[in-house]
């Protein structure tokens, strides 16, 4: 490429570029690298260990049962996410003006409270001692915090945390791009007999499936991720909840527990790995970034 070729479209993009290959790939490639070395004295030796690691790390008895919490919380969060945030947006822009303006900003408000400060929070919310639902927690049975989290509850908490703290900012994302839709279209179904909630359905809400499929693809590459929610809990010792809850976990402890970086690295590669399919199979169902004939 010449100094000619060179546009601003370039330039834009540069940073963002540098910054891919800072922080994203060349941590993968060096990830791959130490998935197959083998540690002595803390020093990794490239390319002595093979498959050793992977076979370690995905033999291990908390693997499974790791990669079952991570696949429930999956199946729990991203429908409830997206159908959540997506109806939420669509309900405020049927109701335009100061209310759906306040609205909007009592979503966005948990958003200043996220990662380990919403852990925190939500520590001290289910504790039917000392919660604000003090009353409706006792009145459903529960005594103590460890009666509220536990493992089997896990799943629905870390949906729950997730959806109040991210949904405000995805809000205003939809918000925005179904502000962007002609008018004309709206009027025009208005004129062939649609509702407001026929609108909202079937006019706007396939316009903003690009908007959807991104969503979907980062909540579902974040939930892959999990780590700093069940750490914290874990560590709170508030109820008795595995260190190796999720993947990630487990990765940690690998590495910073044994000291054995390669099975960390084997783990790491194998979330990175689903995170991408996951990424590839959406954009597949979705085609959000197909360019039709006539624009091509």
């Amino acid at each position: 490429m010449t100094a000619k070729n060179i546009s601003a479209g370039h330039l834009f993009v540069l940073p963002y570029t540098i910054l891919l290959f800072a922080f994203g790939i060349g941590p993968g490639i060096y990830a791959l690298i130490i998935s197959f070395a083998r540690f002595e004295g803390g020093r990794p030796q490239f390319f002595q260990a093979g498959l050793s690691n992977y076979i370690f790390a995905y033999s291990d008895f908390r693997f499974l049962p790791a990669m079952q919490n991570v696949g429930t919380f999956l199946l729990i969060s991203l429908p409830v996410g997206v159908v959540g945030v997506v109806g939420l947006a669509l309900l405020l822009h049927m109701r335009d003006g100061n209310f759906a303006t306040i609205m909007r900003t009592i979503y966005f408000i948990p958003g200043a409270v996220a990662g380990p400060t919403a852990v925190l929070l939500a520590i001290f919310i289910f504790d039917p001692n000392i919660s604000p639902f003090r009353s409706l927690l006792q009145l459903m049975g529960y005594s103590v915090v460890g009666d509220v989290i536990r493992p089997e509850n896990l799943p629905l908490i870390f949906t729950l945390l997730g959806f109040f703290a991210g949904a405000g900012g995805w809000i205003a994302i939809f918000y925005g791009a179904l502000n962007s839709i002609s008018h004309e279209i709206i009027e025009a179904a208005t004129m062939d007999g649609c509702n407001a909630w026929q609108n909202a359905w079937f006019i706007k809400q396939p316009l903003i499936r690009p908007y959807i499929a991104y969503m979907l693809i980062l909540t579902f590459a974040g939930n892959v991720q999990l780590f700093a929610e069940p750490q914290l809990i874990a560590a709170a010792g508030t109820a008795p909840i595995s260190r190796t809850w999720s993947p990630n976990q487990l990765s940690y402890e690998f590495a910073f527990g044994l000291g054995n970086f390669g099975a960390a690295a084997a783990i790491s590669l194998l979330m990175l790995l689903i995170g991408l399919v996951g990424a590839l199979l959406i954009l597949r169902a979705t085609t959000i970034f197909r360019v039709d004939a006539a624009h091509s």
